[in-house]
């Protein structure tokens, strides 16, 4: 009998009949690849003639006490995870190369092996002796890890079943070959086997596992998506070369709450925790400066100040550039379209360049109004005051929208020093002694109120 042969896309998984050049789920070009099916399972029997064993039902009001956790000692890795490790647990680890993980997993190791647990770290793409010499330069070489090098699924799992450990680290599951599997190491099958293999091997034998993750260029953990689903946590490591934070992000944890954040520095003997972000983020801005904008933000259930820096100007080619770093360019767009159609404020003929300091990413649009503020501020030439945060949502009509956690943003501006506060008016702020409140209604009262650019409509002062 031939073998049946599919086509599948490696940035997204989707299965396809015959070859392309380009995927038409995700639209990723020179993805797609042939590859031989997963392994047949045994022939299907009617359910109608056997019986399952009958599953214990609960109700909604049943109480269960919270899974036990164990701490590492590192403290912005324990909040990510929320609380720290929770045996049997799965989680996926994923970022740019290059970026710190193996570093970071080696220190968790380590931690984890000082606080009683038994650690293995398996290494698919790095020699022994390479991991050896990351360990000395971080001052590890005492952790009572246990290390391998392997590739081979079968040889890894009769290991892991043989050492019974409390947490393996695979560093990565995109170097996992399963042999029963026909297809090369690093395809969309193997992967996906070879996570499920060692998912469900962790729930049985009670251990946590830590896979690692290549990204594709646009930051996506390579492979199949259903890996994302198998797994109980799924965390990004962030940041760019060229600074020296690193930003650990929940985006799914089954354990505690997800988008929660972990802030390092890279330091020469590895990653150092920074307890206070804020002050780390803010540390290089003095002066008033056009364009420079402090933004009260909130990431998990921390809140967090940074800096939205624009540049504005004249554009030298018939078509102006649009560059945006650490934010949405699609709502930069929008932000665009409503200081023009509603504000009266033109960009046509210019240049527009938007950066979040410090290589952090935001996503959330309550950084609408200080986008729009770092932008005027810039256009006009005109400085904010530096001891002023800004926060608030814009709707397409220019009306500016209280957002959540209001309290807890103002609450950090007050510990780092400042003085001023621009938000939406009907933003419930409670009492915060010694900060100056500025509430406006639209996007226009704050171009008329620091700008000058339409009519005043200016509130209690900042």
């Amino acid at each position: 009998m031939a073998k049946t042969l599919t086509f599948t896309c490696s940035a997204c998984g989707a299965a396809h009949g015959k070859w392309s050049g380009r995927c038409d789920a995700c639209g990723a070009w020179n993805t797609i690849s042939e590859e031989a099916p997963l392994a047949a399972g045994p022939a299907k029997t009617s359910l109608g003639n056997r019986r399952g064993a009958r599953i214990p039902l609960s109700d909604l009001s049943t109480e269960e006490a919270p899974p036990p956790r164990t701490r590492s000692g590192l403290g912005e890795l324990d909040r990510v995870l929320g609380g720290g490790l929770v045996p049997a647990s799965a989680i996926l680890v994923g970022g740019d190369p290059g970026i710190g993980k193996s570093t970071l997993l080696l220190q968790a190791a380590a931690q984890f092996a000082r606080a009683g647990l038994k650690a293995i770290y398996i290494s698919g793409e790095e020699a022994s002796a390479q991991v050896r010499m990351r360990a000395r330069r971080l001052g590890l070489a005492d952790a009572a890890v246990k290390l391998a090098t392997e590739t081979n699924l079968r040889n890894i799992l009769t290991t892991l079943e043989a050492e019974r450990p409390d947490i393996a680290i695979i560093d990565s599951i995109q170097t996992m070959w399963a042999d029963h599997v026909e297809s090369a190491p690093g395809s969309v099958s193997q992967v996906r086997a070879a996570a499920h293999e060692l998912t469900t091997f962790a729930k049985r034998q009670g251990l946590s596992v830590v896979l690692v993750g290549h990204v594709t260029k646009e930051g996506q953990i390579a492979g199949p998506r259903v890996i994302e689903h198998m797994v109980d946590t799924v965390l990004y490591f962030e940041g760019e070369r060229g600074h020296q934070f690193r930003i650990l992000r929940a985006v799914k944890n089954r354990f505690g709450p997800a988008h929660e954040i972990g802030v390092f520095e890279m330091t020469g003997r590895g990653l150092a925790e920074v307890k206070n972000p804020s002050a780390l983020f803010l540390g290089e801005r003095s002066a008033p400066t056009a364009g420079s904008v402090v933004f009260a933000g909130i990431e998990g259930t921390r809140p967090l100040l940074c800096e939205i820096q624009a540049l504005v100007s004249p554009a030298p080619q018939p078509q102006a550039r649009r560059s945006v770093v650490g934010w949405d360019g699609s709502r930069l767009a929008m932000i665009l379209a409503v200081l023009e159609a509603r504000c009266g404020v033109g960009f046509a003929g210019l240049d527009v360049y938007l950066n979040v300091a410090g290589g952090l990413k935001i996503s959330e649009p309550a950084a609408d109004l200080a986008v729009a503020a770092a932008l005027l501020s810039a256009r006009e030439n005109r400085a904010l005051p530096a001891d002023a945060v800004v926060f608030g949502e814009i709707s397409l009509s220019g009306a500016l929208r209280p957002v959540a956690q209001a309290e807890n943003r103002l609450k950090e501006a007050v510990k780092l020093g400042f003085t001023k506060a621009i938000v939406p008016a009907g933003t419930k702020t409670g009492a915060q002694g010694g900060l100056k409140m500025a509430h406006f209604q639209d996007l226009g009262d704050v171009v008329g109120r620091f700008f000058g650019s339409a009519a005043p409509g200016a509130d209690n002062g900042a």
